[in-house]
């Protein structure tokens, strides 16, 4: 999304703290259940993940006191849903101020701290996700009306600055419509691999993805960035970086590496019980390891327009 300047702002940033990044490599960590060829771990990864996996998006909500200060039962079984499916949703029972330090408390709180930001955050490092008809922002299709696509967050930054976690905030929702489809990145690629184990190798690939350079007024924002779609941390885990959009992306010219991707797009466009849908409403906020997510167009309310606050982190959530 916004990115003029980005790298000046990165410079300035890590000049003054220094950010610990996760490494990544699709080839190694091999004794990870994602590796494509450990069969084994991945089947007693398998059973113990659909093991009373979640049906409805209302079993991820954990009802919060305070935000600022999560008791030890709240941190526990926000902690348990991140862990069954990379995503929860936490609700303060209110409606929410236009107070960031919320989101940014629990983030705190579940050991992120190391924020994303570029043009286009607030100076806090939160972005203001709000509908901006002018400006930087009025190009980019998050501060709009529209709908966005199937994606991971951060999808376009280098293979060393992937936003790992994020948070997203609702002080006010839509008038009509502003919904969320969400799917746990572990269950799609579960998903893939059991329609051909084949698929994952090649999603794998180091130039699987490219997305072209961003030039905008003449000015070089971003070179094209390449990598794959599913990556391993150092920890063993997934990462995904992946956008269901037609324009802006190049997939690799090769035969298993475009079936890969088609598979993926449909399976994501199936009616699945593990896919969740619903809406922030005022006083909730989305915490999840960068899962897949959509947004529906929606209608606001002129006089009490929709606000966000989102977070993308650098770090994993500490589980």
């Amino acid at each position: 999304m916004c990115e003029v300047n980005r790298h000046m702002k990165k410079i300035k940033h890590c000049s003054t703290r220094r950010i610990s990044y996760c490494k990544l490599d699709s080839a190694v960590n091999s004794d990870s259940p994602f590796h494509y060829d450990n069969e084994s771990a991945y089947q007693i990864w398998k059973k113990h993940k659909l093991r009373n996996y979640p049906d409805s998006l209302s079993k991820l909500v954990v009802p919060v006191h305070d935000p600022k200060a999560l008791t030890a039962q709240e941190l526990q079984q926000i902690k348990n849903n991140l862990l069954k499916t990379n995503m929860v949703i936490y609700d303060i029972g209110r409606d929410a101020q236009e107070d960031k330090s919320i989101p940014e408390q629990i983030g705190i709180q579940l050991g992120i701290h190391s924020l994303d930001k570029n043009e286009c955050t607030d100076d806090d490092g939160f972005t203001s996700i709000q509908v901006v008809d002018d400006g930087l922002h009025a190009i980019y299709i998050p501060y709009s009306e529209k709908g966005i696509n199937w994606h991971t967050d951060g999808y376009y930054n280098r293979l060393s600055e992937q936003i790992y976690s994020m948070i997203l905030h609702c002080v006010r929702p839509a008038q009509e419509g502003g919904e969320n489809q969400l799917w746990d990145n572990e269950i799609i690629y579960m998903m893939l691999r059991d329609e051909n184990p084949d698929y994952i190798k090649a999603l794998m690939a180091p130039d699987a993805m490219t997305i072209p350079k961003n030039v905008l007024n003449g000015q070089l924002v971003r070179p094209d960035r390449s990598g794959p779609v599913f990556m391993i941390t150092d920890e063993g885990r997934l990462h995904m970086r992946y956008t269901a959009r037609a324009r802006n992306v190049i997939w690799k010219d090769d035969e298993l590496i475009q079936q890969a991707q088609q598979t993926l797009r449909s399976l994501l466009n199936s009616d699945s019980h593990n896919m969740f849908q619903g809406r922030l409403e005022a006083g909730q906020g989305l915490v999840c390891n960068n899962v897949l997510h959509t947004r529906t167009a929606f209608k606001d309310d002129k006089e009490n327009p929709r606000l966000l606050y989102r977070g993308r982190y650098f770090d994993k959530i500490k589980l």
